[in-house]
């Protein structure tokens, strides 16, 4: 039996899947814990591979791995190869007004041309814009930028400070895909290549793309003296090289075939086998909703990134700041556990008679309030009701996600179907909230760790040199039973909100 493993390193935790590369069976799993924050030290995630790795049995039996992870995160380097700063990671607001400037700067529309996307709060782009008005001592010091999963990718090489990793601090050696450079807002996912000068507005310093560490002294000598280094981008079935043999806190042997990599939802999407026609709205920390088409999307508007997905095609997609913690936050707030909450959501009827829970609790990136709070509306003394607060809750989250899914349509998504993925999905009353928000038939897939297993997907697809065709299995596919009131009334409060957000 050859197997293959593939990891996602979230916001929350490490997961790691081994499976057969034949059947996809899954053959044992680790996992570990990250710091919470909207800052965290990228050594806490190496840390914890090496703790999921562990948990899962070791690596001496892997033919080869990948690693999907968080999207956005600002990893900073050093001419050392040490981490500047802590990371920043997707869901921290404080560059929204480098976003703003960033736009204004470039203009909406240029902007989306050029990156596929109009800058919000999480794009590592504006997070380099922070990062240079904010604290440029540490500006002036960045020799490399990653993110997340090419950080780790890069440490799993072998790669990193030279009295922590066996071939030390060779920026040429980092890598990304198409789908996390997409992300960056300063990556074209049309021209399949870095715009270096809106890299050089965001952060102020030239850069240059990694050119592998195959390339001879030559060629090293030609790349731009003092530029930052941007990690080279792979193809779908790219190998980025083989591990190094290590002992500290991540144990690997040396010679594991490494793919490339891919950000949390194009790896989700790979593992869910998505295909056109099927819509994924995925429930996690934040909410997403996103389809694979075979061109890319431009929407001035900024609601639609137009990123790359980790097959070769493209991800148009919506995300959310506020998902399953709403469910989380409500539950906390009624004092019941999930099971409890589903079975208070499920007694009121729809539309909650008139509650509306508007929640944008982190903030909001779609649409881009990032100083937003959440807002209850509609509360009359007949209706204040605990179930009706845990049904808005529902409503509110998934009618979020609707409007998501409005504005992947304007730019050209027909879907067949909806995905709906995430630890919430199994909720009872998500899942009869869903039939009558959406108004698309939704499946529910078997509950899995998707991105992991689309970065396993990665890992067999580079050793075999075929991408693999596993079975999805479903669990609930909902009857549809479209209610609009409930889209009606959230809308005409979302519409307040966005008018006086930091008032509501």
């Amino acid at each position: 039996m050859t197997l293959i493993a593939g990891v996602d390193s979230s916001t929350q935790s490490c997961k790691i899947v081994i499976r057969d590369l034949e059947t996809g069976a899954l053959v044992r799993s680790g996992r570990a814990s990250h710091p919470d924050g909207t800052e965290v030290d990228p050594a806490a995630w190496w840390v914890a591979l090496g703790q999921a790795i562990s948990d899962a049995g070791g690596l001496d039996d892997v033919s080869a791995i990948s690693v999907g992870g968080q999207q956005h995160g600002m990893v900073v380097l050093d001419a050392d190869g040490r981490v500047i700063r802590d990371a920043l990671l997707w869901n921290d607001t404080r560059s929204a007004a480098a976003a703003s400037v960033l736009t204004d700067e470039v203009g909406a529309a240029q902007y989306a041309e050029r990156a596929g996307a109009v800058p919000v709060a999480s794009f590592t782009a504006t997070k380099l814009r922070w990062l240079r008005d904010a604290e440029p001592e540490n500006a002036a010091r960045v020799a490399a930028v990653a993110l997340p999963h090419d950080w780790l990718t890069w440490r799993l090489l072998g790669y990193g400070p030279a009295d922590e990793s066996p071939l030390g601090p060779d920026f040429d050696a980092l890598v990304t895909d198409r789908s996390d450079a997409s992300g960056t807002a300063y990556w074209s996912p049309r021209d399949d290549a870095y715009d270096l000068g809106l890299f050089e507005r965001a952060l102020g310093r030239a850069g240059r793309a990694a050119i592998g560490v195959a390339a001879d002294d030559a060629e090293r000598a030609e790349a731009t003296a003092g530029a930052v280094v941007l990690p080279r981008v792979l193809g779908p079935a790219e190998p980025a090289g083989t591990t190094a043999e290590q002992s500290g806190a991540v144990v690997v042997r040396a010679g594991i075939l490494v793919g490339p990599g891919a950000g949390d939802n194009a790896g989700a999407a790979l593992g869910l086998g998505a295909a056109s026609g099927d819509v994924i709205v995925s429930l996690g920390t934040s909410g997403t909703v996103f389809a694979v088409t075979d061109t890319s999307a431009h929407d001035t508007t900024g609601a639609v990134a137009g990123f790359a997905d980790a097959s070769g095609r493209f991800l148009p997609l919506v995300a959310t700041l506020n998902a399953a913690r709403v469910l989380g936050s409500v539950a906390d707030l009624l004092d019941v556990d999930f099971d409890d909450f589903a079975e208070l959501a499920l007694r009121a009827p729809a539309g909650s008679e008139g509650v509306v829970l508007i929640p944008y609790f982190e903030g909001e990136r779609t649409p881009n309030l990032p100083e937003a709070k959440a807002s209850l509306h509609g509360l009359t003394i007949a209706s204040s009701r605990r179930e009706n607060l845990a049904r808005a809750a529902v409503e509110g989250m998934l009618s979020g996600l609707a409007a998501g899914l409005d504005a992947v349509r304007a730019v050209g998504v027909r879907e067949q179907r909806l995905l709906l993925v995430g630890g919430a999905a199994l909720n009872p009353a998500v899942q009869a909230v869903a039939a009558q928000v959406f108004d698309a038939p939704v499946v529910i897939p078997a509950p899995g760790e998707y991105v992991a297993n689309g970065a396993a997907v990665q890992a067999a697809w580079v050793l075999s040199g075929v991408r693999p065709e596993w079975t999805l299995d479903v669990v609930a596919a909902p009857a549809p039973d479209h209610r609009p009131v409930i889209r009606e009334q959230y809308a005409r409060y979302a519409g307040v909100v966005a008018e006086r957000p930091t008032e509501v």
